[in-house]
């Protein structure tokens, strides 16, 4: 990871001879020729760092040599950090004692009083900085011994990283092996031992956890079995996480139980008389002793349970007593092929495919049967287009490793070699997981910040920046098992032998932990200086007392399956691990932050939620540095006044933690999320609506409650949201504490709540006015979702509405509403369009991309007049796809002419007393003017087509 950590190097001394901060190190050393030596050193030394990496795999003096650079960047980055750190807590210090509006580190009367408290500390920073330049000539001098050459590595990220993801089958040639292996789950014998147990054994990335995941998941199998239970084994094996997962899985709910006979009882219990099929994926201990308690508790399962385990080692297999091993085989170079070809030729022209099917061909040849490989050699192809690039992978010097021939580790080699050194940071970074872990992409993108792995540009943020390197990683099937929502990936996992790959790379820096019962563990140090390391936690289980000799590590994630007894050490902890950059210690049983906190200046990542937390000590607001703060669930916690000071924090998660805003949060203005704002708070020192106006910067979801309790209906026009032009998903809640009519109010404030027209979304709820017509509303071109809940006084429908030119989804609930009319088409009434001696208007499409429209409990509803003359039908609402109304109980008749669209793809009508009877099939007097429609549900019964929902 020299590379990341030397490019944050480069750019923090680029912004120190940008800012003008030279003149300030200039007063405790001249450091104006170190600056400029260090720079120099860097970046001669990161041109050859591409060979470098390379000749690390055979020559272990240049791994030393590249260890060693390792080791004097971080210190470096921590020096340097410890610099603007200090330079961000002067700025504060000035501006909260009102010197200057805004205070700048070289004007006069800061920079006195820089002279007399700063000089001192910083002197030993900066003669720290003198220090670790003259280790860094060392390295540089022993640079030229090497001869290492000038590699350019590949600068750039996949274009494009916007087209699907391509679900490679890699089960091709697998469904006979499939079919075999049901047989034998399905099948009954008399003289079998119960459970019954079978092995799928074959090499690393030959695919049977795919192919065990396809017995699982198939419809017989289901069926079949009243219990089904996957637990991922791995390695090292431990009976007590290994039984607690299988537990945890039969329950459905996580388990605090520590002890092994404990949950293995609770085991038996789950499954007495029941019968079960048990995956045990990735097995790899031989170990008889260790199998025997858990293997004795599935015997009082059901006569016909299985056990079916995937290894790599067919002594496992024996040693286990599996009376059916089923070896799996390479695949055929023709299914090889099948695999390679989808996901390398997509997107290509028929004539670039005949250009390189030969040389892909050779390609595959190097796959040696393995799916994994193939899918990883197609996503490194997915987007080369000429010959010599595919070339190049073919002759590839990798190729000749002794263990490219073993497994796909030479796919995997060329896949890794081919992503710009940025990128492999955070691939190396993953290793930090336990395998089968599953990845959120958010979390993730936020780990990979607090590093220093992505860097922002002129127009992409470092959010931005994480996304595309997500999406890089996924289209060359780095993760799978993907987990989305709306069609975004939102969580994934690693392939077990991408993410052995990944932690071999890392071996020095990366290492995850298991703890469980109330015995300390004990640190394996066989690794000098870890700088990573992710630690699951069971309850009651003790942290490890060598934990805190770990003093350069720089993410600590503490994962735990109850609250955890680390109370005591905490304190020590945070004094000794002052190199951390992300520390989560969610679901630890913390009921206060003790004062120690400050010492982490270098912290960007802090996660606490979960925890019976109060208050923050007044020092947490002393992490100037702190980027993403996660106390979600802390349901009683008071957030500091001063939580103003972190001046980079961009990322608060604070869901479901019911005390109030400070109104420090104003001064966030770098803040990009935060979950939902309740505003109204009869309290000076509280956030309040105005105090928006600042936080330009925030993008995706903004939630604003308590919109019914402000006074100042001024509020909404000083929150300034017509400039947050990043915010694309908005909701508005209107609820009020006290009773009261506020139908005025609703509508004034409503007005003032101009949002910007990017906005792709927005959702009322709570408003109370009679109508929802403000001026703003046809500002919003690229509105695609309307949402209106439980608006009790609105009599009318937002006006104009079709004439939204993106508009896809509709849904009105909770309304007083009478009558839908033209109004709300956005056309004339008709009357006065058939008076109208011109035909101009019905040329104008309305709702031109409306596909949803829903109108729920609306009990007053009586008549719906689409305001359609013979003719309209193709231009208002030509593309609508789904109509469903529910609870609307005097509503009599729907519009003929919009029932005659042919795009209307399905309709349903719930608990309308009056209407449901004249439109069910075969009784219903209007049935004839829906029948043309191919999916229909009346009163929760099909009418005809498919169950719609």
């Amino acid at each position: 990871m020299a590379f990341a950590v030397i490019s944050m190097i480069l750019e923090r001394l680029s912004s120190i001879a940008l800012s003008g901060l030279e003149q300030e190190a200039r007063l405790v050393m001249d450091v104006e020729g170190e600056i400029r030596k260090l720079t120099y050193n860097l970046e001669s030394i990161q041109a050859v760092l591409e060979d470098a990496e390379i000749r690390q795999r055979k020559e272990a003096s240049v791994k030393i040599w590249l260890d060693r650079l390792k080791d004097i960047s971080y210190d470096m980055d921590d020096a340097l950090d410890e610099w603007s750190t200090a330079i961000y807590k002067s700025q504060i210090e000035g501006s909260q004692q009102a010197l200057e509006p805004k205070r700048k580190v070289c004007s006069s009367v800061p920079f006195a009083r820089f002279l007399r408290k700063e000089v001192g500390p910083r002197h030993d920073i900066a003669c720290k900085i003198k220090e670790l330049n003259e280790r860094l000539d060392d390295i540089a001098r022993e640079k030229d011994r090497y001869n290492f050459s000038f590699r350019k590595s590949n600068e750039k990220l996949e274009r494009q990283i916007t087209a699907s993801v391509i679900d490679a089958d890699e089960v091709k040639g697998r469904e006979n092996d499939k079919n075999a292996i049901i047989k034998k789950l399905l099948t009954q014998r008399r003289q079998t031992p119960n459970p019954h147990i079978i092995s799928i054994v074959g090499m690393g990335g030959i695919g049977k956890t795919t192919l065990a995941k396809l017995v699982y998941n198939d419809p017989q199998v289901a069926s079949h079995f009243e219990k089904r239970i996957w637990v991922c084994v791995s390695d090292p094996f431990d009976e007590v996480r290994i039984a607690k997962a299988i537990l945890e899985s039969l329950r459905g709910t996580a388990t605090n139980l520590v002890e092994l006979q404990t949950v293995l009882q609770q085991i038996q219990q789950s499954i007495k008389g029941e019968r079960f099929l048990l995956v045990l994926d990735d097995v790899w201990t031989e170990d008889p002793m260790k199998w025997e308690n858990l293997m004795h508790s599935f015997k009082c399962g059901k006569r016909g349970s299985r056990i079916l385990i995937t290894t790599r080692k067919e002594n496992v297999a024996t040693v286990i007593g599996c009376s059916d091993i089923f070896p799996l085989g390479q695949l055929s170079m023709e299914e090889c092929w099948s695999i390679f070809s989808q996901i390398a030729f997509f997107g290509k022209t028929s004539l670039e495919r005949d250009r390189l099917e030969d040389i892909g061909k050779r390609i595959v040849k190097k796959c040696k049967g393995l799916p994994l490989a193939a899918k990883t050699l197609g996503s490194l192809l997915r987007f080369r287009k000429f010959r010599e690039e595919w070339q190049s992978v073919l002759d590839s010097e990798v190729w000749e490793l002794e263990e490219a021939e073993k497994d796909i580790l030479g796919a995997l080699w060329l896949s890794y070699y081919d992503l710009p050194m940025p990128l492999r940071q955070c691939f190396l970074y993953c290793a930090i997981f336990p395998k089968d872990y599953s990845i959120e992409r958010y979390r993730l993108i936020e780990l990979w910040m607090a590093q220093g792995y992505l860097k922002a540009t002129k127009t992409k943020d470092m959010e931005i920046v994480g996304e595309e390197y997500f999406q890089n990683l996924v289209v060359r099937s780095f993760f799978q098992d993907f987990e989305s929502h709306q069609g975004r990936i939102i969580r994934c996992k690693m392939h077990d032998i991408v993410h052995d790959f990944a932690q071999f790379l890392t071996q020095n820096e990366c290492f995850d932990m298991d703890i469980n019962g109330a015995e300390e563990s004990t640190i394996d140090r066989s690794s000098k200086e870890p700088r990573h390391s992710m630690i699951v936690l069971a309850e009651k289980a003790p942290l490890p007392a060598s934990l805190g000799s770990l003093k350069k590590l720089r993410t600590l994630l503490l994962m735990s399956h109850g609250y955890s007894e680390i109370r005591a050490v905490l304190p020590n902890l945070l004094n000794q691990l002052t190199c951390l950059r992300s520390l989560k210690l969610s679901l630890c049983g913390i009921r206060e932050i003790p004062p120690e906190i400050s010492k982490l200046i270098h912290l960007r990542f802090l996660d606490l939620s979960m925890n019976g937390l109060k208050e923050f000590p007044e020092t947490i607001c002393e992490l100037y540095n702190l980027q993403t703060l996660d106390v979600h669930w802390c349901h009683q916690l008071k957030l500091p006044p001063g939580i103003g000071n972190l001046i980079n924090l961009r990322h608060l998660h604070h869901d479901k933690t019911d005390s109030v805003l400070p109104k420090g949060i104003g001064k966030l203005s770098s803040l990009r999320k935060i979950n939902e704002i309740t505003v109204g708070h009869n309290d000076e020192e509280a956030f309040s609506l105005r105090d928006l106006k600042d936080l330009n910067n925030l993008r995706g979801f903004l939630w604003i409650q308590g919109l019914g309790n402000i006074a100042d209906v001024g509020e909404a026009k000083q929150a300034q949201l017509k400039k947050k032009n990043h915010v694309i998903n908005m909701r508005v809640d209107f609820f009020r504490d006290k009773e009261g009519t506020r139908g005025i109010h609703d509508q004034q404030l409503m007005e003032g709540l101009e949002p910007s027209s990017s906005l792709d979304e927005l959702i009322i709820v709570n408003y109370q006015g009679t109508t929802m017509a403000p001026n703003w509303m046809l500002s919003l071109t690229n509105l695609r979702e309307l949402s209106m809940h439980d608006c009790g006084n609105c009599e009318h429908l937002p006006p104009n509405l079709g004439k939204l030119p993106a508009l896809e989804s509709l849904f009105f609930k909770g309304m007083e509403v009478k009558k839908v009319g033209a109004e709300f088409m956005g056309m004339k009434t008709q009357i006065a369009k058939e008076a109208s001696s011109s035909s101009s208007c019905s040329s104008v499409v309305l709702f031109p991309r409306l596909v949803k429209l829903t109108f729920y409990v609306m009990p007053k509803l009586e008549e719906w007049n689409d305001g359609m003359i013979s003719g309209d039908e193709d231009t208002i609402m030509p593309r609508l796809h789904h109509l469903k109304l529910g609870h609307c109980s005097k509503l009599r008749k729907l519009p003929d002419k919009l029932l005659r669209k042919t795009t209307l793809q399905e309709l349903i009508i719930d608990r309308c007393s009056i209407l449901s009877p004249h439109y069910l099939k075969g009784t219903g007097k209007y049935w004839s003017s829906i029948s043309h429609i191919p999916n229909i549900k009346i009163d929760w019964k099909v009418q005809q087509g498919t169950d719609i929902y």
